[in-house]
């Protein structure tokens, strides 16, 4: 329901005015018209959800995964029925981490431009800093440097800001009669100088085709523009990644078991073979250390004919847990193979430190530093409780796995809230006041730790469904 409510951007007023009197296609329909098929992953599709940016729905962009002759591109697309397209803070979130996976894994970049630029009133939170709006143009700048092409459609108003991410791109198409470009619109000109200019006139499609030359193709239609699109990427002798067909087995049990699966209480008393049975080839599992260190689950296995080393939680992560885990993250390292982390972490009860929790510190460290310094991809899905420490050292957001997804029961929290001390009942009104305070404390937390509100601040790369997980 949250997906759906998502892909209908900007609502229904916003929609009459794209598609009738600007004549616009959606951006997921101008994606159709440019990928090769239907494997597309969408990253996010959550950010900005329900955040406290007035009646905004979602992050105004969309941003993934998909092919083009043969080669696999990241998408930057604005949806211009959410405000007409323009940037908030979320938004700016949002790009730059699809700038970053398109660096990390060197693929071409395609920007689908139809933006009004910043949002003014917001300025401060999208303009000065580092990890701000003018992060987007620095990053074309080092994939220029990097030799990762970049080519943009320019498919609708791009205003201000929004007129450098096509300029600085390797080529540039642009739309005759819905596309245009200019740091100020028509109105900011009337409001400055007095003088009346249409568009067109001002930076419209003939005009940076011809006189301006920001625009290498003009195209007559949508339709046009994106053939030419994928025109130009068979021309960047950007050669498409080999891919072997490699002969694999389904799993034994079906993935769509894994809805029954999913854990919802957090302990992590489910055994987690029982994911893995319905995620690897042929459901085999190559264990390591399988008699040491059993709150850990490690080994290798293959995902549609892919090697992978196996990380995965079966319970809190004990001192010999972590040793194990140190040792197997390493090995993999040392022999490229690429680590896949099943997050379900044991949340703490809320006792006073024990000398068996002091002995797991040197452990747990450990571990973190081989997963920081594993010089492979590395992949996370929070299937269960993503919880303090633990989430550190099974790869959480902060320790950068190239990619991270979460199922919708996942929680991810530094504590969990149902394992609060309670408060003694002593009969004063200072302990009425912190019962109080401490219940409103657990209701913050229980909101702050949902799967969607993690994904709504892109604190991962989306929810998926549990039975998704192996095609994702």
């Amino acid at each position: 329901e949250l997906l759906e409510m998502a892909t209908k951007g900007g609502g229904e007023d916003a929609i009459l005015r794209h598609t009738q009197r600007n004549k616009k296609l959606f951006v997921r329909e101008r994606l159709k018209l440019l990928l090769d098929d239907e494997s597309f992953l969408e990253l996010s599709p959550l950010a900005g959800l329900n955040m406290p940016y007035g009646d905004v729905p979602a992050a105004g962009c969309l941003t993934g995964i998909g092919k083009i002759c043969g080669v696999w591109c990241v998408f930057i697309a604005n949806d211009a029925t959410v405000k007409g397209g323009t940037i908030y803070p979320i938004g700016v979130k949002k790009q730059l981490r699809a700038q970053e996976i398109a660096m990390q894994n060197r693929l071409l970049s395609v920007y689908l431009v139809d933006s009004g630029g910043a949002f003014l009133p917001l300025q401060s939170e999208l303009f000065p800093d580092k990890s701000h709006g003018g992060r987007v143009f620095y990053n074309e700048a080092i994939m220029s440097a990097m030799r990762i092409p970049q080519v943009a459609v320019v498919c609708g108003s791009c205003v201000a800001g929004g007129a450098y991410v096509p300029t600085m791109a390797e080529e540039v198409v642009i739309i005759d009669k819905i596309g245009t470009l200019f740091l100020g619109g028509p109105p900011l000109v009337k409001a400055a100088t007095g003088e009346h200019v249409s568009p067109e006139d001002l930076g419209g499609a003939k005009l940076h085709s011809s006189v301006s030359g920001c625009s290498d193709h003009f195209a007559s239609s949508e339709k046009e523009a994106y053939e030419c699109v994928r025109n130009v990427i068979s021309t960047l002798n950007y050669d498409p990644l080999p891919e072997e067909v490699v002969e694999h087995d389904s799993p034994l049990y079906s993935s769509d078991e894994l809805l029954g699966l999913a854990p919802q209480d957090y302990s992590s008393t489910l055994p987690v073979k029982l994911i893995l049975s319905r995620l690897m080839d042929g459901s085999r599992f190559q264990e390591f250390k399988a008699n040491f260190g059993t709150t850990l689950v490690t080994g290798f296995g293959h995902v549609e004919g892919h090697l992978v080393g196996v990380v995965a939680n079966n319970g809190e992560l004990s001192h010999d847990a972590s040793l194990k885990g140190s040792h197997f993250v390493q090995l993999c390292s040392q022999r490229s193979i690429p680590l896949l982390f099943f997050q379900n972490t044991a949340p703490h009860t809320a006792e006073p430190t024990s000398i068996s929790q002091v002995w797991q510190l040197k452990a747990q460290a450990s571990m973190m530093a081989a997963v920081a310094c594993a010089a492979v991809p590395k992949i996370t899905v929070v299937i269960g409780g993503s919880y303090g420490s633990e989430s550190y050292v099974m790869c959480g957001r902060s320790f950068s796995p190239n990619f991270l997804f979460l199922w919708p029961n996942a929680r991810v929290a530094l504590v969990d809230s149902r394992h609060f001390f309670t408060v003694p009942q002593a009969g004063d009104n200072d302990c009425t006041g912190e019962e109080s305070e401490l219940k409103h404390l657990k209701e913050k937390l229980e909101e702050e730790s949902s799967a969607f509100y993690s994904s709504a601040r892109l604190w991962d790369d989306g929810v998926i469904l549990p039975q998704n997980t192996r095609k994702v």
